[in-house]
């Protein structure tokens, strides 16, 4: 799968604000903060980016899939299912 970033991109100090007793128990549990926000933001980032995708090309799919209703596809007399 592709990312959705550069991942050699360099790593940038960030100041953030988080909950502190929520920062206190990921502490406690050795729960790597940085590595854990930059997988949540990279799901983020591709959940937003597919939905982006998905309404951007709308139009083209609900064509298809109308052309692929009225006229089958090429493999529809082979299926054996």
């Amino acid at each position: 799968m592709l990312n959705a970033y550069d991942t050699s991109a360099p790593k940038k100090p960030t100041n953030l604000t988080v909950n502190s007793d929520l920062l206190r128990i990921a502490k406690e549990l050795n729960i790597n903060v940085s590595a854990t926000l930059e997988q949540a933001l990279a799901d983020k980032v591709r959940a937003q980016r597919r939905q982006a995708w998905l309404a951007e090309n709308k139009q083209a799919i609900d064509d298809y899939n109308q052309f692929i209703d009225n006229n089958e596809t090429f493999s529809d007399a082979l299926r054996k299912f």
